[in-house]
């Protein structure tokens, strides 16, 4: 019966998968970097390209929404390198899921994993559900109103009516994933071409509108209510807020890693794509965003449909019906690139033993896990048909935020782990390491390892540790044992702090004190000073074919992002996220612990183990009780065996 202290509670929830692990994938290898790099723009570059634009230059930025898109960029490509180093270290199935599982331990995966579902889940129904409804207008209303009137839903929190044809399309989207990932691909690859046609077409048609002085409109022409005009006419602040929008719209590059055991050459592949599509995308939200507020002043943007009403004002029909036929191609980008994650991070989990197991069986004529992409598909369509998911997107929000964290954390992680085959080697000055571990100095002299030690040591590790029991002990002991994991934990903890605080700055610049300053200065030194502190410390020497430059700069950068715009979603997203949770804590406590592979991989060592003292003391005890004890061991052997 095992002894369920804290000390085997912490064991049990931090245990980590392997780095490596030697069973081979049963998904075929079928993907090469052209197919990831597809699947990464299709699942961003949705219809968000014709809608971001307009929404934020009218609403935050102004013509300056170009600069709130290259801001977002910045911060996107910022967790895209952390995602990059991580597919060229673990190249498996489950992306952010299995990272956090071979740095951090079980528990922790399992809850990051659990949020994937529901982004992915939530981010298929609502896509699905706009191309819906997209449709509909375009043909008149028809379906609406023929449901609406013949199968009513008068249940508050749900849709008007069931969206029949949004199960269709979801069925017989699951049912194209299902058959084959290279089949799949090469579907969302169609579509993906043709999206990124129309939107050329939108920036070359409108090269030939384009009117300068719409970037420098005086004061004096500008409605009420739309700012001072110029390029920035919401000045520094409303570049901010635009930038935190549009962030938005480059969330969903992070299918790219769910997909590492179909690669074909994942270690370089998922580097490459992850880096690829975020350009891409970047230089179309540009493009697109750079002709539109040229071609019509900022605050007659239609919020809407933006592109088709500045081609209809400009008189050019036919380049608004293209439009909204990009838009159509966008939707179906979006909705493969959404769907095709889902089933990826449910078979990971639960050929790991942490979900229900039948979830991750390889149909052996298709490679792929059938039954689970159809389960998944089933409820995504439910939820498209049923539910009213305008009050559950920023949940999705939340899910893609709580991972980008977690893979920078795990980069910073790895990157300062403690490598036990180097840990004794000697080093460039003859001695080794373990003896500069035991000679005594100051404190401040082991944080900021003007000792000139070049491997990663418990010692190394430990520092953070100290730090963090001084701040908080709590986290100290639930995300720490060798210090690295303290040292993340405590900055995310002080980045919660320090977005409280800039986030004064972001929605009433006016009015900002210098006490408000100088608050934001002492915010800054703790960081600053605790990046400091693991950039001093010595690096593991693992070779990677990619890895992210200015460690451990740009992660803690990328964390602190990330955290600033969770903090900014209402508390009505965080009760929801909160229940969500719970679900899959009832789920993890009552199967995933007991069915975990690693922790019947431990059963069987330890079993192992038992046998191999049994036999050694029966061997011990026979030599010496016997005259014969040559025979003893012929005789063990055929009792063991």
């Amino acid at each position: 019966m095992p002894s369920w202290s804290v000390t085997n509670a912490f064991r049990v929830l931090t245990r980590k998968k392997p780095l490596e692990d030697s069973n081979e994938s049963k998904l075929a290898k079928v993907l090469s970097a052209f197919d990831l790099t597809a699947l990464g723009i299709g699942s961003t570059l949705g219809v968000g390209v014709y809608v971001l634009a307009g929404e934020v230059s009218k609403q935050y930025a102004g013509p300056a929404v170009v600069i709130s898109f290259l801001i977002a960029a910045i911060a996107s490509i910022f967790a895209g390198l952390c995602y990059a180093e991580f597919g060229a270290r673990v190249p498996k199935a489950g992306s952010a899921y299995i990272y956090s599982y071979v740095t951090i331990g079980e528990f922790i995966a399992f809850l990051i994993g659990w949020n994937l579902i529901l982004e992915y889940a939530i981010g298929s129904a609502s896509v699905v559900k706009g191309l819906s409804t997209y449709l509909d207008q375009l043909c008149g209303n028809p379906m609406s109103s023929f449901l609406g009137t013949h199968m009513p839903i008068n249940i508050d929190g749900m849709g008007a009516y069931p969206d029949l044809f949004a199960f269709v399309v979801t069925i017989l989207f699951s049912l194209a994933i299902a058959v084959g990932a290279k089949e799949s691909t090469r579907v969302n690859n169609v579509f993906t071409m043709l999206n990124l046609g129309v939107v050329l077409f939108v920036i070359i048609a409108g090269l030939f509108k384009v009117n300068r002085s719409n970037w420098s409109i005086p004061k004096s022409e500008v409605p009420e209510g739309y700012g001072d005009g110029g390029f920035m006419p919401y000045g520094v602040s409303g570049i901010i807020k635009g930038a935190a929008v549009c962030f938005y719209g480059f969330i969903g590059f992070d299918c790219i890693a769910t997909a590492g055991e179909e690669a074909k050459n994942p270690k370089k592949s998922i580097p490459f794509a992850v880096i690829v599509s975020l350009a891409m995308i970047f230089l179309a939200y540009f493009g697109v965003s750079t002709v539109l507020t040229m071609m019509l002043p900022y605050f007659e943007q239609d919020e809407k449909a933006p592109l088709p009403h500045v081609f209809r004002i400009n008189g050019w029909h036919v380049a608004e019906y293209v439009v909204s036929i990009g838009a159509m191609f966008g939707l179906c980008s979006s909705m493969m690139g959404a769907m095709f994650p889902l089933p990826r991070i449910v078979f990971a989990m639960s050929n790991d033993g942490l979900l229900f197991r039948f979830l991750g069986d390889i149909s052996d004529k298709y490679k792929t896990p059938f039954k689970g992409t159809m389960i998944t598909g089933l409820l995504t369509g439910i939820l498209a048909a049923v539910f009213n998911l305008s009050q559950l997107v920023n949940m999705m929000s939340i899910g893609t935020l709580l991972a980008y964290s977690m893979v920078a954390s795990c980069v910073l992680m790895l990157r300062y782990e403690v490598d036990d085959r180097r840990e004794s080697r000697i080093v460039g000055n003859g001695r080794a390491m373990g003896q500069d571990q035991d000679q005594p100095c100051a404190l401040w002299r082991r944080i900021f390892n003007l000792n000139g030690q070049t491997v990663p040591t418990k010692q190394t590790s430990r520092i953070v540790t100290y730090s963090v029991t001084l701040f908080c002990e709590f986290k100290c002991t639930l995300m720490s044992k060798t210090g690295t994991y303290g040292n993340i934990s405590l900055s995310a903890l002080w980045c919660m702090v320090f977005s409280q605080i800039l986030t004064k700055f972001e929605e009433d610049l006016a009015n900002v004190t210098s006490f408000d300053g100088i608050k934001l200065v002492l915010g800054t030194i703790p960081l600053v000073v605790l990046l400091l502190i693991i950039s001093r410390q010595p690096t593991s020497g693992v070779k990677l074919s990619f890895k992210v430059p200015l460690v451990p700069w740009l992660p803690g950068i990328s964390i602190l992002i990330n955290i600033y715009l969770m903090i900014k979603l209402d508390i009505l997203t965080w009760v929801r996220f909160s229940i969500w949770i719970a679900i899959g804590l009832a789920i993890f406590l009552s199967y995933g612990i007991r069915h975990s592979r690693l922790r019947q991989r431990e059963q069987r060592n330890n079993s192992m183990a038992i046998m191999r003292d049994c036999s050694n003391s029966a061997l011990l005890g026979g030599q010496e009780n016997s005259k014969y004890g040559n025979e003893v061991p012929l005789i063990l052997m055929h009792s063991t065996s």
